[in-house]
């Protein structure tokens, strides 16, 4: 289980670095989105690079921040009945949901977008607009990001077995960090400490 539990952190290691780049192309997209508007508004000049470009963008932060969010446990969760259950209770919902839902869903998406992605590069596929961007790096975003939520799933359930055979502490608890509210009034109490201290 210790060599599992390597690969897990390899894997938690390249999902946060991937999660932590494609922040910076929210960035990106904002800014390329400003410039296009602000260029077709002012100088009435539009181009279908750049609406590619944002839509390249968008696809890259969702597809490739997919494992990211999984990881830091902020993915879409249904916790009417799982938020009453122990920690033992979530993990074994965790682990059937990885099994049953999850890997079986991501690793079809990739297996059928594969062919999608190759048949692209190896075409060199073009959009079909004036002035468009070539396809094929936007296709290859599909199996990339599948394939980084199926590495992130299989991390996920090697921490959820460690976990019942209590070999590590409650994974779903690591990656709560507080929220920016909560980070706001620890602030705020913290000085209202301090001036009354005064």
């Amino acid at each position: 289980m210790n060599f599992l539990l390597k690969i897990s952190r390899f894997i938690d290691w390249l999902t946060e670095r991937v999660g932590r780049t494609i922040i910076w192309l929210v960035l990106a997209a904002v800014l390329i989105s400003a410039v296009n508007a602000v260029v077709r508004k002012a100088f009435n000049i539009s181009s279908n690079a750049f609406l590619e470009l944002q839509w390249y963008l968008f696809s890259a932060i969702f597809l490739l921040g997919g494992a990211y969010a999984l990881l830091h446990n902020e993915h879409v969760r249904i916790d009417l009945l799982v938020g009453k259950l122990s920690p033992r209770g979530h993990a074994w919902v965790d682990i059937f949901g990885t099994l049953l839902f999850l890997l079986p869903m991501a690793l079809m998406i990739l297996w059928l977008s594969l062919h999608f992605a190759v048949n692209s590069f190896q075409s060199q596929e073009m959009s079909s607009n004036a002035g468009g961007l070539i396809v094929w790096p936007a296709k290859t975003l599909v199996p990339l990001g599948f394939l980084l939520l199926v590495l992130q799933g299989l991390s996920e359930l090697i921490k959820r077995i460690a976990f019942l055979k209590g070999l590590i502490a409650d994974p779903a608890e690591k990656h709560k960090a507080p929220t920016a509210e909560e980070e706001l009034i620890e602030e705020l109490r913290r000085r209202q400490m301090q001036e009354e201290g005064k």
